[in-house]
């Protein structure tokens, strides 16, 4: 079942080489689980979303131009993510700021071919006895 995403929430690159976390700016004024919610406008980089340790993704200039200098071989660079659009799809049915409300099955695609996806919601989950 989907769950909403606020501030905290874990996430990965497909051409990342390290996890990254979501920082929500308390801009939207909405919380969830005590933190601040998202919604599918959530994708600055730097802002929002931290990079993903080094790229791997020959499509990224800075790795095409450190393979060529390796004759080759795959050389990662430092991650600097570039989101052309939004996070998708969203919840729909749900607004927040008057936009979708980001949810942990959403995923963001980077200029460069990487899928960012969630691992956590970043949702506290209460514990019981």
């Amino acid at each position: 079942m989907p769950q909403h995403v606020c501030t905290g929430a874990a996430m990965t690159c497909s051409f990342g080489v390290a996890p990254s976390t979501l920082n929500v700016l308390p801009k939207n004024k909405m919380m969830t689980s005590n933190m601040a919610a998202a919604n599918i406008m959530d994708n600055v980089p730097m802002v929002n979303i931290p990079p993903f340790g080094m790229c791997n993704s020959p499509s990224n200039p800075t790795v095409a131009a450190a393979t060529a200098a390796a004759l080759g071989v795959l050389t990662p660079m430092p991650c600097v993510p570039v989101f052309p659009g939004p996070w998708k799809p969203g919840t729909p049915t749900f607004m927040l700021a008057n936009q979708p409300v980001l949810n942990n099955t959403s995923t963001l695609n980077c200029a460069y071919g990487g899928v960012v996806t969630f691992t956590n919601p970043g949702q506290m989950t209460e514990m019981t006895p």
